[in-house]
Parts: C-alpha cells; sequence; structure tokens
C-alpha cells in the first residue's frame, strides 16, 4: 500500500532498492493494551485495573515492589512515608493495621503534628494526611490494597502519595509571555493553556500537599515553564532570563537562549517551521538551567507541542524523569497530503523533520495527554491526529510500517479549562470593570486609528459577528470573510469584527501571515465590505480579550471559529464561558466541546454556501424568538462550567503522572530497547536532516 501511494505521487523507485521502514509494533507486542476501541483515551483507567490483576495475580512480587516503591520518597533530603522501621511488606502490612487502631481511636480533625511521633514509632513519616481522619483514610487504602487489590483504590491511593514537588512545562516556539504576545507569529492558545495550566497545577500541589501534612515541613511546590529566550524580542519580555508568573507563588518562565549559530536567524524569532536545528542543544543548555532552578530533578516534565515534546523526551532521556507529551495540534492532519508531498512543501514547512520527531516522541512519551478523544482515533469521517502516524510514506525518505499504537494505555483524555477570573458571563456585571468595557466598546466599534484598525461601520448597531485568531491560513480568518462578502444576508444582519495579526505587511516577518493579510484586504475590495467590517491588528491582555468577548455579547453578538482544522479551541470555551453563542468549526476539537443545535453550532469552513446558512439561521431564528440567543447562551455557560474546568484538568493530569511513575517502577516492563530504537532514529535520521537547514541558516 505504501508503495502504491508512492508510485501515485511519482516517486516509487524500486530498481534503486527498497525505502528505510520504521516499524515500531514489537515494541507494543509484550506491553498491555486496550482491547475496546471506545476505551482508547482512557488509558489510566486500564493501566489501574491491568496493576490491580497483578497485584492479585503474584502478590508478593507485587507488594515487594509496591513496600519499596513507598521507601523511595522524600523530599530535600527529608524522608516521607516509611522510615526504616519497617523492614519488609509482611511488617508493612502488620503496622499499617497498627496505625489505623492508633489513629482510629483520635477525634477526626485531630491535626498530624499532634499524633507524629506516634506514627513515627510505627514506622510512618509524614505524607498520609494533615488530620487524624485523612490520615486514617489513606491508611485504610493501603491496608485495602494488600490485602484486596482494586483498581479505583489503588487509584485514590496512588493519587494522595505526595510524589510530586518540581514540574518542568516546555514550551519553545514563538513569544511565550505574558502581555503583549497573544497574535504574534506562532503565539496563541497554546500561550495561555501553559500559562493557566501552571497556575492551576500550582494551586493543585498546594492543595495536595497541605492535605499530605506536608505544609508543616514548609514543602513548596515550584513549577518553572521552559521557553526560548529571543535576544531581540520586539517590545516584549521574551529577551528576560527569568520572569515570576503573576498571581503564583512559586511558577517562574526561564528562558534559555537558542546557540548563537548565525545571529541574524538566532537573535530573533524564530518560526516553529524553521526551529528543528537547534533543540538538541538547547535541550544540553536548558537542563543546566533547569537543575539549577529547581535544585535537584524535576519530578515530571511535560512537553508542548513538536518542539517542546522533542526537548521534554530529550531531557527525560538524559534525568531519567517521567514525561509527558501535549501535542496541540500534529500538524501532519492540518496539511492535507503533506507527508505525499513533503518534498514540494520542504522548503517552507520541513515536514521532514517535525514527522520525524512526532514519531519519536510519541513513542518514547510515559503517557500523552490529549484534549479530545478524536485527536487520537478520529471519527467515522475523519482520521484522527494520531491516527495519520500509525501507517504513512515521506516519499524517497522512509515508509512508516507502524508508527503509533492507539491502543497504548499511555494516551488519556484530559480537556484542557478556561481561566474563570477572566472569562466569565456577560451577566456578572459586578464583575466588570466599566471603565474597560466602554474603552473596548470604541475600539472594537468606532475608534477612528489608523494604526490600529482598519475599516468603519455604516450601522455600528448591527450585531456583531465576532472572531479573533491569529492570522494564518488553518486559523482561516480570510475564508471567514469571503464567506461573509458572498452573501449580502449575512450583511444586512451582523457587521463583521475581526482581531487578527498585523494590518501591513511590513510589519510581519512570517509568511503565511503576509498571505493572508493581502488576501484580507483583497476580499474587502472585492466584495466591497467598506462600512461592514472591522479588522482590529491588536494584541488584547488577557484581562481585555475576556471583556472583549462580553462586550459583543453585551450586543448579542456571535463568536465563530472558522479554522480550516483546530485541534482543541480554547477560544471556542473562553466565547462560550462568556456567554457568546458559538459557531465552530467542525474539524477537530470544537466537535467534542459543542453540542450541535444545544449549546452551540458546528460550521463547514471549506463550505461557504453552509457557513453561511447556519448563520443566517440563527439570526432569523433570533427574529422569530427573542429569546432564542439568550437559551443558546445560558447553555454554553453551563457546557463550559460543567466540564472544562482547570481544576478537573490539573487534579487529573497529577493523578496520571502518579500512576505512571508507579507503573514505570512496578513493572517488569524494560523499555530501553524501544528508547534505543528512538535514539538511533534520532541520531541516524532526524539530525543529519536537521545539520543540512542548519547549514541553510548559517547562509541567510
Amino acid at each position: 500500500l505504501l508503495d502504491l501511494r508512492d508510485r501515485f505521487v511519482g516517486h516509487y523507485h524500486p530498481q534503486e532498492g527498497d525505502l528505510l521502514e520504521i516499524d515500531f509494533r514489537p515494541f507494543y507486542d509484550y506491553s498491555p493494551v486496550i482491547r475496546d476501541p471506545k476505551n482508547i483515551g482512557r488509558g489510566v483507567q486500564y493501566l489501574n485495573r491491568y496493576l490491580s490483576s497483578k497485584l492479585f495475580d503474584g502478590p508478593q512480587q507485587w507488594l515487594f515492589s509496591l513496600f519499596n516503591f513507598l521507601k523511595l520518597h522524600s523530599y530535600n533530603g527529608t524522608q516521607l512515608l516509611i522510615n526504616p522501621r519497617i523492614q519488609s511488606p509482611a511488617q508493612l502490612s502488620e503496622r499499617v493495621k497498627q496505625a489505623i487502631g492508633l489513629v482510629a481511636g483520635m477525634s477526626a480533625h485531630q491535626t498530624y503534628p499532634e499524633f507524629r511521633f506516634d506514627l513515627q514509632d510505627l514506622g510512618f513519616e509524614p505524607g498520609w494526611g494533615n488530620t487524624a481522619m485523612r490520615v486514617l483514610e489513606t491508611l485504610e487504602m493501603l491496608d485495602e490494597l494488600i490485602d484486596s487489590p482494586d483498581d479505583q483504590v489503588l487509584e485514590s491511593f496512588i493519587s494522595r502519595i505526595p510524589m510530586i514537588f518540581r514540574i518542568a512545562l516546555v514550551s519553545v516556539h514563538g513569544y511565550f509571555g505574558q502581555e503583549g504576545v497573544l497574535g504574534r507569529p506562532d503565539t496563541g492558545g497554546q500561550v495561555v493553556y501553559v500559562l493557566d495550566q501552571a497556575k492551576s497545577l500550582e494551586k493543585q500541589l498546594q492543595e495536595d500537599l497541605q492535605l499530605a501534612g506536608l505544609d508543616t515541613l514548609e514543602v513548596q511546590p515550584k513549577i518553572i515553564i521552559l521557553s526560548r529566550l529571543i535576544p531581540h524580542s520586539e517590545g516584549t519580555l521574551c529577551h528576560q532570563r527569568l520572569e515570576k508568573v503573576h498571581a503564583t507563588d512559586n511558577v517562574w518562565i526561564l528562558r534559555v537562549p537558542f546557540r548563537e549559530f548565525n545571529p541574524k536567524m538566532t537573535h530573533h524569532w524564530i518560526s516553529r517551521f524553521e526551529i528543528w536545528p537547534y533543540l538538541e542543544t538547547y535541550a544540553i543548555d536548558a537542563e543546566r538551567e533547569l537543575l539549577a532552578e529547581f535544585r535537584g530533578l524535576p519530578d515530571l516534565i511535560v512537553g508542548n507541542y513538536s518542539d517542546g515534546n522533542l526537548v521534554a523526551f530529550l531531557l527525560s532521556r538524559r534525568l531519567g524523569v517521567t514525561q509527558c507529551n501535549i501535542a496541540h495540534a500534529l500538524e501532519k492532519s492540518k496539511y492535507l497530503f503533506s507527508n505525499l508531498y513533503w518534498q514540494d512543501l520542504e522548503e517552507q514547512y520541513h515536514f521532514s523533520l517535525q514527522f520525524t520527531a512526532d514519531l519519536i516522541v510519541m513513542n518514547a512519551a510515559n503517557f500523552i495527554v490529549t484534549s479530545t478523544y478524536q485527536e487520537i482515533a478520529g471519527r467515522p469521517d475523519t482520521i484522527g491526529q494520531y491516527e495519520s502516524y500509525c501507517s504513512f510514506t515521506m516519499p524517497d525518505l522512509y515508509h512508516v510500517v507502524y508508527g503509533a499504537e492507539l491502543f497504548s494505555p499511555k494516551f488519556n483524555v484530559v480537556p484542557p479549562g478556561v481561566n474563570e477570573n477572566i472569562y466569565f458571563p456577560y451577566t456578572r456585571q459586578p464583575e466588570r470593570i466599566p471603565g474597560d468595557t466602554q474603552r473596548l466598546q470604541e475600539l472594537l466599534f468606532t475608534l477612528k486609528d489608523p494604526e490600529q484598525v482598519f475599516g468603519h461601520l455604516d450601522d455600528p448597531d448591527k450585531p456583531p459577528l465576532f472572531s479573533m485568531a491569529r492570522l494564518d491560513r488553518i486559523k482561516n480568518m480570510t475564508g471567514l470573510a469571503e464567506c461573509f462578502g458572498q452573501y449580502p444576508d449575512l450583511q444586512a444582519h451582523f457587521n463583521l469584527i475581526l482581531v487578527a495579526g498585523k494590518l501591513r505587511t511590513n510589519e510581519s516577518v512570517d509568511h503565511e501571515e503576509i498571505s493572508e493579510i493581502e488576501r484580507l484586504y483583497h476580499i474587502i475590495d472585492q466584495y466591497n465590505l467598506h462600512g461592514k467590517i472591522r479588522w482590529l491588528g491588536v494584541r488584547f491582555s488577557k484581562q481585555d480579550s475576556g471583556e472583549v468577548y462580553r462586550v459583543i455579547a453585551d450586543r448579542q453578538g456571535i463568536f465563530v471559529q472558522p479554522a480550516l482544522f483546530e485541534a482543541f479551541g480554547l477560544t471556542v470555551l473562553e466565547a462560550m464561558i462568556s456567554g457568546l453563542p458559538t459557531f465552530a468549526t467542525r474539524f477537530g476539537g470544537p466537535l467534542e466541546i459543542i453540542q450541535d443545535g444545544c449549546n452551540g453550532f458546528y460550521v463547514n469552513p471549506t463550505h461557504t454556501a453552509e457557513m453561511a446558512n447556519k448563520l443566517l439561521e440563527f439570526a432569523s431564528q433570533c427574529q422569530q424568538d427573542p429569546s432564542y440567543w439568550q437559551r443558546i447562551s445560558e447553555r454554553a455557560v453551563d457546557r463550559v462550567y460543567s466540564t472544562y474546568t482547570w481544576k478537573i484538568h490539573t487534579n487529573r493530569l497529577l493523578s496520571l503522572a502518579k500512576i505512571y511513575g508507579f507503573w514505570n517502577y512496578a513493572s517488569k516492563e524494560n523499555r530501553e530497547d524501544i528508547l534505543r530504537y528512538i535514539e538511533t532514529i534520532f541520531h541516524l535520521l532526524y539530525k543529519p536532516m536537521a545539520k543540512q537547514l542548519l547549514a541553510k541558516h548559517l547562509e541567510a
């Protein structure tokens, strides 16, 4: 089949010999795999059941592993959980029962320091709980786990163990900062995601450590967001090595520069498609910086996007730390047939490097977090992002016979949340700042400032049709403008308000953005949209972006997310929680966020007639039933609050990290063979291609 695909694009040359074949299947033959496709993305649930059955089938071996696992834990030299007074699994079982008897006779709210030394005499160190009730619950879980293993008890018990104190989040490309960066090239939802995740992780760790009784030992979690230092940072703080994250106690952005090579390149922003030659040396330099800032090893490394995941793999391999991957979006599924025609696209996108890096990191990771099920396995009518790596060809380069095991328990669906302090319903007037509301109303609808805004509105009172995204081909803002231009009925019902990129081509260095700027001006002229559109080339702060959604909702507007593909869709959540009826692409994550016709709507951005009709149907329904807009608005808010909060996300993420950490220690699975295979691909395939790209950069 792969040969046939090569033949289809005119790159089948059997007379020259066979292509390299990449095949990961043998490495998964001896690993546990999920059987039911419906359970793909629920890896930790399967792993818990598998571990529990192992505990039941081979109790001596696994209890010995559990005993040794509990002995491992310490913080800055302070022993946690159990001390040398407990010498064996049998003694652990005996002492647990004694400790339960001791604590059961205490007042439920008696604090841990009051009976700490009594527990130490039995062999138990801090970490079991902050009150007698909490300690009793944890010890009873361990007792039940020893006597009659159960998957739910195992998950609950491991989730309580204080295993994680230091986390490194890796996000390399773009401008990573807290202010003045959103909307710059390669800088959007991922920055928001990682910052919000970091803040929520700190809160959750603080809560967990307090419940474990470790706050009395002054145990403080630390989270470092590892990103790239850009010497010429264009007015941002991306040239600053260390930056404290606002509203946190111990969360930091640590920026490490690329090695110079060619300063014309490395002193400036570099496209995510050009970043590949610098990542290995970056990881080496970042390792030293991380160890200095943490004053020890991190307990968990989380990579973001293909480049961040590759750096996370290199760091994890060198440090021996659990690695989590979050892809956000795999480019292979965003650019149709990009693997078949990679040679035609190589000059601009360098997919040979990116797809190779993706294969490396998805097979190396201890566990993978996705936002949706379809990100892994797709739907009946669409292929999943990870699924697209199962088997494919890179003509004249290699064949991937088996690139990803979708049934591996490493895959887990853990949707992100939305920052509820910034994004909240427009109806919560007391929490809004009137001065900000008025300022943003003027900016969106009436302000005449050619430096920030293009266009005016003949009728500013019409409901706004609003969208906010980067100006690149996939985000498809120009496609939305063209749809608006092609249908006069849309123009009669709405004003089009776009917050997108820059207004002038000479202000951008990104080729896709320049092309989209030119196209947007052409569409405005072609369809004579003057007086019907406002295009804002501004970068809102997060606080302002939250209020912008609410200002649009004040006027009973709608939010449209017209991307050709969207891995998840944080802006969809932001709009919905603000109370905006939301129309989002049917290609990607919004399919699992929105329930079509109930709390939002799907649109097909590749068919402008279909998209226009969906928008016009909504406008017509609102005219016939003035309460319709309000009903959809309220359901959108309810949907986000019930399912997509950062507390749910981080609680789950930390639980996963602990379970997989226990699995890596307790199982007999030896991953060294697959890791050696991965290193071979990295050194013999990835690095030579990276050196070729670097040579081009040196000539630039």
